[in-house]
């Protein structure tokens, strides 16, 4: 998928957990070769030229499209599963894929998975006897900075995703008009149980704007969010700062 994966597993019994920590890797490997849009044999590719058809893929690519498409109706279009009129995943499959792989090694017996894809996470159980997961969020603005860290206390599950043009420029693509969103934010990081909508909400709020995003979010059940803007404004949904620290 074109970015760097790391895994901090904690707990179980060590066989166990190692056997399926490479299930995970071996999946995140499986997805990409499925999903993958620069892949010219993957299945993404061969139902986009359509020498494939939905229903000949793996039930996997069913699957993501059936969630991107609850996803474009949630965010009322602003997130999006096709590209240039073709289907390209993209926007949710590192996500899922992510979430799915953490989840192996949770069943295995791990008692703390923390999973990250690219800078989205996502973290499952403790890593230790009273200490939660903490995610720095780092600030779009000032390199080596954070704007925040994100603590996982209390919460048996929880993800957290960014989108904005900090690493990879002006990537993420207005649905109305197929060209680089025209925004006022740098960066939306999402905190939700799930990663794979936490990757969706990032990415459609990101598109929205700073004037529309914030409302929307909170509209978003389990879902709260940090917004950067170009000027440096910073914008709360109400409930994240239970999350800070």
């Amino acid at each position: 998928m074109g970015t760097v994966f790391s895994f901090d597993v904690r707990g179980g019994e060590e066989a166990a957990v190692r056997a399926a920590t490479d299930e995970a890797v071996a999946l995140l490997h499986r997805v990409d070769e499925v999903f993958s849009t620069y892949r010219e044999g993957s299945q993404v590719s061969r139902l986009a030229r359509g020498e494939l058809a939905l229903a000949d893929c793996d039930p996997e690519v069913a699957e993501v499209f059936a969630l991107a498409a609850e996803a474009e109706r949630i965010s009322e279009g602003w997130f999006s599963a096709r590209y240039a009129g073709r289907p390209d995943p993209t926007g949710i499959v590192k996500g899922w894929a992510v979430e799915r792989a953490a989840e192996l090694a949770a069943a295995a017996g791990a008692t703390g998975v923390n999973l990250n894809g690219g800078g989205d996470v996502q973290l499952l159980g403790v890593p230790g006897p009273d200490r939660p997961w903490r995610v720095g969020v780092a600030d779009p603005l000032h390199p080596r900075q954070l704007a925040a860290v994100i603590s996982a206390a209390g919460a048996a599950r929880l993800a957290v995703a960014t989108s904005g043009t900090a690493e990879r420029g002006r990537h993420i693509v207005d649905p109305r008009t197929g060209r680089p969103a025209e925004t006022d934010l740098v960066s939306v990081t999402v905190v939700s149980p799930s990663l794979t909508w936490a990757d969706c909400w990032a990415t459609a709020a990101f598109a929205m704007g700073s004037k529309r995003a914030p409302d929307w979010l909170e509209s978003v059940p389990e879902t709260e969010a940090l917004l950067i803007t170009a000027d440096d404004g910073v914008r709360y949904t109400k409930g994240l700062a239970r999350r800070l620290g």
